[in-house]
């Protein structure tokens, strides 16, 4: 079940809990088993061992969560968690567990010992999921608040994301982005598609972002050179060269000949989150700057409602 982004929602029909900036996972335990799978459905059980005594604390459930590697603030970090995200050998992942290890942060339960739960209330699945007592060194149940304001501000001064709004009476929709669930950012950020770059002083100047239409170009959305540093242009040229090709993916005259000159197309693939202050009358970003890759995204559920 997916998100929309938007006000916070206030009322009794709502609770709140921290937004994690990580990655999304499934948690499969069934028979002293237990499976990890992003939400691309991928197994991600071989990346993080340190999970995978889970199962010692619940004979079957489907657990919903966040995996995020906590900094010495407390605070998630998406760049040190990507290190983590792609391995598969065993021996490199064990060692990472050891010097960088994540964290499950678990708020949902869509099946427990053989009853299927997502048709019933979060209210309710919240309950059992706190009548299970999960917790351990690398996993945890974070609370949920029935005041939004209050967990906003909490968020703030924690250093958090954001905040999630959950309707209490809601059934879990799989695979649905619902307005049963809100994101509320902290920041003003959003998801782009990167359709090319433009070499600058590093090899990466700039990248040129937009969002998918219907006809499969990108809109153009503008240049992001701010916070592309030394981590990000290697990650970015790792997944960004291999995508090479000799035409724009935006719309035939869309680009500004000054961003266009020099530019280096993509296949439109790889997303990015951008932080920026506002837009001008034509969509474009004003003041952006890179965070972070989203490899958890795909192009398609990209637009410009964040």
């Amino acid at each position: 079940m997916l998100a929309v982004t938007g006000p916070l929602p206030a009322g009794a029909d709502w609770a709140y809990e921290f937004k994690w900036d990580g990655v999304r996972a499934l948690a499969d335990i069934s028979a002293g088993r237990q499976e990890l799978y992003a939400r691309s459905g991928v197994r991600i059980t071989a990346a993080y061992p340190e999970l995978l005594t889970l199962a010692e604390q619940v004979d079957d459930a489907l657990l919903d969560g966040e995996v995020v590697l906590l900094n010495q603030a407390g605070q998630p970090s998406f760049t040190a968690l990507a290190e983590r995200m792609h391995v598969r050998d065993a021996t490199k992942a064990a060692r990472l567990a050891a010097s960088v290890p994540v964290t499950y942060m678990i708020f949902d339960l869509l099946r427990l010992r053989g009853a299927d739960l997502i048709g019933r209330p979060w209210r309710e699945r919240r309950e059992l999921l706190d009548a299970l007592g999960l917790g351990g060194a690398r996993w945890a149940v974070p609370p949920a608040f029935p005041g939004g304001p209050a967990t906003y501000d909490a968020a703030g001064e924690l250093g958090l994301e954001g905040v999630m709004a959950k309707r209490v009476g809601a059934a879990y929709r799989p695979g649905v982005r619902s307005p049963d669930w809100v994101k509320v950012k902290l920041e003003v950020t959003g998801d782009f598609v990167v359709g090319g770059w433009r070499p600058g002083a590093r090899r990466i100047g700039g990248l040129l972002v937009g969002v998918p239409r219907p006809d499969g170009t990108l809109a153009y959305r503008g240049r992001v050179g701010g916070g592309i540093g030394a981590a990000i242009e290697r990650e970015l040229l790792r997944e960004l060269e291999p995508l090479g090709t000799a035409n724009s993916p935006f719309g035939r005259g869309e680009v500004p000949r000054e961003d266009a000159r020099g530019a280096m197309w993509v296949t439109p693939r790889v997303v990015v989150e951008v932080k920026y202050g506002q837009r001008t009358p034509d969509g474009r970003l004003r003041f952006p700057r890179v965070l972070r890759l989203r490899p958890d995204k795909p192009p398609e559920e990209v637009d410009d409602a964040g």
